[in-house]
């Protein structure tokens, strides 16, 4: 496909050279997450430009970046929490194992700080968040891969292979097997995505595995870290993936995509109040957190905007809209091609016959919506595109989406 000439946004939608517009059903790369043009936004940076548009934490007291990390403790409900702002979800993965690692060894003594991850996951693109992760595209050469690699299955059928045909609690099994086979004390964290995202397409996982994982790890001195830079602040209608689930609450989280919104790059790690003390034990090896952009005035202005939009969302109407997208999209499941449609709140992905994903991106342009691809699990590996509008979506917008793609699928039906 074409890359689309984009003159203009607004909000969700997309304007074309060409005179036409696109709905944006997958909020760029998952991340426009209020929209684009936002007022609320604008009116952040245009005000902290008017002050000062650098200040290096390190020499200036950081009061915009301070209230930045108020405001988001208390918008994912742990107000408590201590945080580390870097400058994308990348490097707020590297930062949390290295925070983890310290944690580790300072409370438990641990002989080596492993980080164990599943083999759906995805966790970045740095040489060494792309080596612990299991997204197969995107799996470095065995050579390169510094040793590293998934430690689990993850608890979704296309990877996990047992005698039922779907997973359930009893699939955390598989990441005690994985720190006994290393031994706990050489295991600082289980990182894992709270909810898939697009590497697999928008898996969710069986209820009471995350509560059972961090029972595991807690049995055994293991720290828990949830990636939540693509499903944090909302994107599957609650503050955190998390928060779906009783007694899933991990020891570390990290935002991003949903915190910049694509107003700009930032990454957050939030360190609960049990286990924050310890980066600063003496114990502790030194962390160098912080770069020369990261924690930015303008940065922490435009999320601030953010903040602001998504605290003036009727969650109520929110989440309502979430689940009449998603019951518009199972629907789809009675049209020949689709094989899948899995997802919750403003996250869902849908699952298509081997060689439909191409033809169906197209025929969605025609209609005048876009969607993002998912790159697959299993063998051979599944396709499909991942429907995520921005959270600020109108009910008119959703509307519009939904009858674009089901027209776009059974048009791909009729013309076999």
């Amino acid at each position: 496909m074409p890359d689309l000439d984009v003159v203009a946004a607004r909000g969700p939608w997309l304007h074309l050279a060409d005179g036409r517009r696109i709905f944006d059903g997958s909020s760029g790369l998952l991340c426009v997450n209020v929209g684009q043009g936002s007022a609320r936004v604008f009116s952040r940076i245009k005000k902290q430009f008017s002050l000062a548009t650098f200040a290096g934490a390190a020499v200036v007291r950081p009061h915009i970046q301070l209230e930045l990390m108020e405001r988001l403790c208390h918008a994912v409900g742990r107000p408590e929490d201590s945080v580390a702002l870097v400058t994308c979800g990348t490097l707020g993965v590297e930062i949390a194992i290295g925070l983890a690692r310290n944690i580790a060894r300072v409370r438990g003594g641990k002989r080596r700080a492993d980080i164990l991850t599943n083999d759906l996951c995805y966790h970045g693109m740095s040489a060494l968040t792309l080596a612990l992760a299991g997204n197969h595209a995107r799996r470095p050469r065995p050579e390169d891969a510094l040793g590293l690699g998934p430690a689990f299955a993850a608890p979704y059928p296309p990877t996990h292979p047992h005698d039922q045909a779907w997973c359930d609690a009893s699939c955390a099994d598989a990441v005690a097997r994985a720190i006994d086979v290393r031994g706990a004390e050489n295991v600082a964290a289980v990182l894992i995505e709270p909810v898939n995202g697009s590497t697999g397409g928008a898996y969710v996982p069986p209820d009471g595995y995350l509560r059972r994982v961090s029972e595991i790890c807690r049995e055994r001195d293991v720290l828990v870290i949830h990636d939540e830079v693509l499903t944090g602040l909302w994107r599957t209608g609650t503050p955190l993936a998390s928060n779906h689930w009783a007694g899933a609450e991990p020891d570390l989280v990290i935002l991003s995509k949903g915190l910049g919104a694509g107003y700009t790059s930032v990454a957050a790690v939030l360190v609960s109040p049990e286990i924050a003390p310890l980066i600063r034990h003496e114990d502790a090896d030194p962390l160098p957190a912080m770069g020369t952009m990261a924690t930015h005035p303008l940065q922490a202005a435009a999320c601030l905007g953010v903040l602001d939009e998504l605290e003036s969302i009727d969650h109520t109407a929110f989440r309502a809209r979430g689940q009449v997208l998603g019951a518009r999209l199972r629907a789809l499941t009675d049209l020949p091609g689709v094989r899948d449609v899995r997802g919750l709140g403003h996250l869902y992905s849908v699952e298509l016959a081997p060689g439909l994903l191409w033809p169906l991106m197209a025929a969605c342009e025609q209609r005048g919506a876009f969607f993002y691809p998912f790159t697959g699990a299993g063998d051979p590996r599944s396709e499909g595109l991942v429907v995520a509008p921005a959270l600020t979506s109108t009910d008119e917008d959703l509307d519009y989406l939904s009858t674009a793609l089901t027209d776009a699928v059974t048009a791909l039906d009729r013309n076999g």
